[in-house]
């Protein structure tokens, strides 16, 4: 049982730094608002929606984005995971 901790540990510490989310809301917002979404990325669609992206240190910090999400009562469009290659890799 150890054995299979040790291992599942050390997938989630090598896949930690490079793992992020693409979350989709209803709305345009303001880039003031990047401080308090943990530093991801703000960018505004032609559709009128804001997609923030960038890496989540967990999902403990996932939950703390939703919830500022949900206290702005914005509109939760979709929250998909994705991998940003550390620099300097190619695809």
């Amino acid at each position: 049982m150890q054995n299979e901790q040790t291992a599942t540990q050390k997938a989630a510490q090598k896949a930690a730094p490079t793992d992020g989310y693409k979350i989709t809301v209803g709305g345009h917002l303001d880039a003031r608002w990047q401080e308090w979404f943990d530093g991801l990325i703000i960018m505004l669609t032609e559709d009128g929606n804001t997609t923030l992206s960038g890496p989540v240190q967990d999902q403990a910090a996932l939950y703390g984005i939703l919830n500022k999400i949900y206290s702005l009562s914005l509109k939760l469009i979709s929250v998909n995971p994705h991998t940003n290659l550390p620099a300097g890799e190619d695809s």
